[in-house]
């Protein structure tokens, strides 16, 4: 017995929303970044939920690889950079970043 595609789609909907409120609403680097991993894990449940329920299953989790693939590369680019920020500037804080000017 399988449970119906909603419910994958509301857990997704939800975090995606919880990730996109985080990320708009903090000024640590770090907490931003976990706001976007959080919203890219949420469309990783809706791809594997529609590939469920289009008898695609495979495609859906292909493309759900893919996005867990891309984030970890963005993981890895992100914190290089904010650790530099970090012993550059002595903090983390984006609203008291202003790297472009001299």
């Amino acid at each position: 017995m399988s449970f119906p595609v909603a419910y994958p789609l509301i857990l997704g909907a939800i975090l995606f929303a919880l990730g996109l409120y985080g990320a708009l609403t903090q000024r640590n680097a770090i907490r931003i970044l976990m706001c976007v991993e959080l919203m890219l894990n949420a469309v990783n449940i809706n791809l594997i939920a529609f590939g469920s329920t289009l008898q695609a299953a495979t495609a859906g989790q292909l493309f759900a690889l893919f996005v867990m693939t891309v984030a970890a590369a963005e993981v890895a680019l992100a914190l290089a950079i904010i650790l530099i920020l970090a012993r550059r500037e002595k903090h983390i804080d984006i609203e008291r970043v202003n790297l472009l000017r001299w």
